[in-house]
């Protein structure tokens, strides 16, 4: 657990996910991510369902305030496990079999492979009320360190092309461009033509 914020509004960053927490983290994924997942995961009532079902806790690093409030979180994605787990049979008691077929397969096309020596990061957002208060950059350096810790050598995310203030912040921590993917023949199903792929070296 670590400490961050000025002595007025004071939050940890800490491992994992409160269980009083996972229906708020829900609504706070779906919020962000909702523009590429509406297809995969709508409606929305459905997929606060699935999200909440799915999270792994062992994959995620959440900010919380003095209080208790949840503030945002960042997942993480390695050979055991990601942040946003579940196959297609858990997929499949939120929104059937045959609804779960051409869930799947759209997920599979956003779906990246770990990498050696790599932490892929597997989302991150904060909520509205402390997007002030350094909370990304803080869970990012969570995440850094996570990476140092584990022996590996880099972390590497994605970001969209409707995202420019994400990338701002990712630049601003020491993450390269290294690669771009378009999407624009699927860009009415996810609501973005590229994808760009940045990287950091740590440790």
């Amino acid at each position: 657990m670590i400490n961050a914020g000025d002595s007025g509004a004071s939050y940890t960053i800490r491992d994992g996910l409160r269980t009083e927490h996972r229906a708020i983290a829900a609504a706070g994924y779906w919020e962000a991510f909702s523009r590429k997942l509406r297809y995969p995961l709508g409606p929305e009532n459905k997929a606060l369902v699935f999200l909440e079902r799915v999270f792994d806790a062992d994959h995620a690093i959440s900010a919380v305030s003095r209080d208790g409030a949840f503030l945002g979180v960042a997942g993480f994605k390695t050979p055991a496990g990601a942040f946003v787990g579940g196959g297609l049979e858990e997929m499949a008691k939120v929104y059937g079999w045959l609804g779960s077929v051409a869930r799947g397969w759209l997920i599979g096309i956003l779906e990246r492979k770990c990498e050696p020596g790599t932490l892929l990061m597997d989302g991150i957002f904060v909520r509205p009320e402390a997007r002030s208060l350094g909370v990304g950059s803080a869970l990012l350096e969570a995440i850094e360190r996570r990476a140092v810790a584990n022996g590996l050598k880099q972390v590497r995310l994605d970001v969209i092309d409707e995202n420019p203030r994400a990338r701002v912040l990712y630049q601003s921590r020491g993450f390269e461009a290294r690669s771009h993917v378009s999407m624009s023949a699927l860009k009415p199903v996810f609501g973005f033509r590229s994808t760009t792929t940045m990287i950091k070296t740590v440790g």
